[in-house]
């Protein structure tokens, strides 16, 4: 179970989701999407909005504090130009005007601390507006401080002044027409920000209220969070302990919108069909697809009970599983009405009944296959229990015994059988050594029309019996014919002792061919081992004489003891070594395909370098191109080094270019590639020869083998060349192949590994030994 819950444990809440989404309206599903959003959002929200709105209100407080400030200097400077005004136009001096002072100020002029003096042309205050001597100094102090004011007057504006107790005020001087004097407003800060002062309270008091309103909103929204997300843990072991006895009792939840046609399958439904849980709801056509076409039509069940709240149903149906089988289900389910109008839900349980469906198959197989078997065969069968009623008996027991099928029904009293049973002629009981077994009884009988039945009767372990009759007539009557038989069988026994003396010579004549053969092989064999020691000695024995006959040759030529005397005789001598040289070369030749042959060559492996031996190839047989004015092109990419026999393979080479140069006519195109790759190297020798026709192709290669016979042939050469090439190009471990076209040309294909590889051991075919031997 804890590996099942570990398994499915996020599967379970995504079952949940789906469950949750099947019985609620189509907005759920947005606010379960949105819920762990908003658990991180409305918290970071609320705080964000605080902290917005606190500096908005720091950010007013402080514009609405500069505004307050601008509109007290406006207001008093609008205070003094006024006041100013209308003491300029008064005659009298500047006692005149300290005497209409009080008369000149505006409503509520001195209201808000703002106070107002006049000072003669000395800077001595002559009256302020209260009276007061407070004011006066205040005044004095001012204009002392503060030259400014008094130099510039208006022309100076409303200035920031500290007062005598170092608070702050503003203040502004204003030249009376007429007089030498002049006006002093003065006004506190303090004063003067009173009324910034009871709105930034307020302020501060409504935004801390609405701090307080959002974080008591914000604590509750938290709480309910946390109140909702245990309230999902609960459901969630709930759940999963549903999902889990669903799922160890094969059991699938089902809740189906028949008006949407949509339905909830639970974890287990889906495991039960090997499908994927997914937390969408699976649509209608998705079950039908899955529902077997001959069991259940899921159109016609929701047709048939879409308008009956409280219908319950039971069907027994297939679906389909992910692997391809089908698995029996059975539904009970009930009609549930929704509130609010909506279409009625139909909800219930599936219930996987393949291994009782196999399990009843099985007995209705085996019960079936027990019928078929006992009325198959030959015997006659009946079965009573132990209360000697009829339990089952075959067709042979009814013919046997002349019953009807009315008669041998289930239940039967054994009285009623053996009442309308058909009697025996004769009866007689077996001897003990006769009976199947101890307990039994067995007896024969014969019955009417001359048959003879051997009845045997076994005890059950429930107290009843079974009786087997079968019928023994042939018996009877075969017996007379077993001496026949036996004599047969005899006269069997004693062919196939004769046929088995017969095998046993023909198995003695083919040991004897195998030897035979065996024989002759070896001794083939031994005829190709004298046949190569023979060429290797006689090649021995050539070279010597040839090798006298080239050098005598040689110095007659020269003239070294003295000229001949004749022209001819230089021709002659010239003819006599290149005769000897051909022959030389052509004893070579048998002599390294004999060494060949014989198993003798031993290869050299040293790291070369394919385009070195091919260039010397080249220039070794430049001479013999040039005289038939040949063109060789190369193209040589094969710097790399290879394991190989640098003897070997440059033999190889000028064999194989000595080939190409002698059957290429005059004036022909002789071209030789090399390249090396990281696995094999390639030598490719292409000519515009004469070309090999196709049908003689097969044959190139082979020792002593030419396209021309000794009587047509048009070239010089034994036919070894090629053979050497291959052989020891096989010996590398590589291989040699041919293209030709008669009139065309012709392309060797030599193929090295790079590292070397030894190949097989050349051993020339026996066949061909023999027929050199021969």
């Amino acid at each position: 179970m804890a590996r099942a819950n570990a398994a499915g444990a996020s599967v379970r809440v995504q079952a949940m989701r789906g469950l949750a989404r099947s019985v609620a309206r189509p907005a759920y599903q947005r606010l379960v999407d949105a819920e762990p959003f908003m658990r991180r959002a409305v918290p970071a929200l609320i705080i964000a909005f605080i902290g917005i709105v606190a500096v908005a209100a720091i950010v007013q407080t402080r514009a609405y504090h500069t505004e307050a400030v601008g509109d007290a200097k406006d207001e008093l400077a609008l205070y003094a130009m006024a006041v100013a005004s209308d003491l300029g136009q008064r005659s009298g001096g500047v006692a005149a005007a300290a005497a209409a002072l009080k008369g000149a100020l505006p409503p509520r002029a001195a209201e808000a601390g703002r106070h107002f003096a006049v000072v003669d042309g000395g800077g001595r205050v002559v009256i302020t507006e209260d009276g007061e001597a407070s004011t006066a100094a205040e005044v004095t102090a001012l204009l002392s401080n503060v030259q400014a004011l008094a130099v510039f007057a208006e022309n100076a504006g409303v200035l920031d002044v500290p007062l005598t107790d170092g608070t702050l005020a503003i203040a502004t001087v204003r030249n009376l027409r007429r007089t030498t004097g002049q006006l002093v407003v003065l006004q506190p800060l303090d004063a003067a920000l009173g009324t910034w002062r009871s709105d930034t309270i307020l302020t501060v008091t409504l935004l801390t209220t609405t701090g307080g309103v959002l974080l008591i909103l914000g604590f509750a929204f938290h709480w309910q969070a946390s109140r909702a997300r245990e309230a999902d843990g609960i459901y969630d072991t709930v759940q999963e302990r549903i999902d889990t006895a669903l799922m160890r009792g094969r059991c699938g939840l089902w809740d189906w919108d028949m008006g949407r046609g949509r339905m909830f399958w639970s974890y287990s439904m889906f495991e039960m069909l090997g499908l994927e849980p997914r937390d969408e709801l699976v649509s209608f056509g998705d079950v039908a697809n899955l529902v077997h076409p001959d069991d259940a039509n899921l159109y016609e069940i929701a047709k048939e009970i879409a308008d009956k709240p409280g219908r319950t149903i039971d069907r027994v149906f297939r679906m389909k599983h992910a692997e391809g089988h089908y698995v029996w289900l059975r539904a009970r389910a009930e009609v549930v009405a929704q509130e609010n109008g909506e279409p009625p839900h139909l909800v219930g349980i599936a219930v996987d009944v393949t291994e009782e469906r196999r399990l009843a198959e099985r007995n209705a197989t085996a019960d079936m296959r027990l019928r078929d078997a006992i009325e198959s065969i030959s015997e006659s069968f009946v079965l009573w229990d132990a209360a000697n009623l009829l339990v089952m008996c075959n067709s042979k027991f009814q013919a046997l015994h002349g019953l009807g099928d009315d008669t041998v029904t289930t239940g039967t009293p054994f009285e009623t059988i053996a009442s309308l049973a058909r009697q025996p002629v004769v009866r007689t009981p077996l001897k003990t050594e006769d009976r199947p077994e101890e307990g039994a009884r067995a007896f024969e009988a014969q019955i009417e029309g001359g048959r003879w039945m051997k009845i045997a009767e076994r005890r059950t372990k429930d107290g009843g019996f079974v009786s087997v009759g079968t019928d023994i007539t042939a018996l009877k009557r075969h017996e007379e014919r077993l001496m026949d038989s036996e004599k047969r069988l005899m006269a069997l026994v004693a062919d196939l002792r004769k046929s088995q003396q017969t095998l046993e010579f023909q198995a003695q004549q083919l040991a004897e061919l195998a030897q035979n053969y065996s024989d002759e092989k070896n001794k083939a064999e031994d005829a190709n081992r004298a046949k190569s020691e023979f060429l290797a000695n006689m090649s021995h024995e050539l070279r010597t004489p040839l090798n006298a006959i080239i050098g005598f040759s040689e110095l007659m030529e020269s003239g070294l003891f003295g000229p001949l005397g004749c022209e001819k005789y230089n021709e002659y001598c010239r003819d006599i070594r290149d005769s000897g040289r051909y022959l030389l070369d052509v004893i070579n030749d048998i002599l390294d395909m004999s060494r060949i042959e014989a198993g003798r060559v031993q290869l050299a492996y040293t790291p070369i370098r394919l385009d070195e031996i091919v260039t010397e190839a080249l220039r070794v047989m430049s001479v013999r191109a040039d005289e038939k004015r040949l063109v060789i092109v190369s193209e040589i990419d094969a710097e790399t080094p290879i394991e190989a026999d640098r003897r070997a393979l440059k033999q190889v080479t000028l064999n194989l270019i000595s080939n190409a140069i002698k059957f290429t006519p005059e004036n022909g195109r002789i071209a030789v590639r090399a390249r090396v790759t990281p696995q094999s190297a390639l030598l490719v020798i292409e000519d515009s020869g004469i070309g090999i026709p196709e049908a003689a192709l097969s044959k190139i290669g082979k020792p002593f083998e030419q396209v021309e016979s000794q009587f047509t042939k048009t070239y010089k050469g034994s036919g070894l060349g090629l053979a050497i090439a291959k052989s020891l190009v096989e010996l590398h471990g590589g291989s040699m192949r041919l293209r030709s076209a008669e009139g065309v040309g012709t392309t060797v294909v030599v193929r090295l590994p790079v590292q070397g590889r030894p190949g097989r051991q050349y051993r020339a075919p026996v066949r061909i030994a023999a027929a050199q031997v021969r």
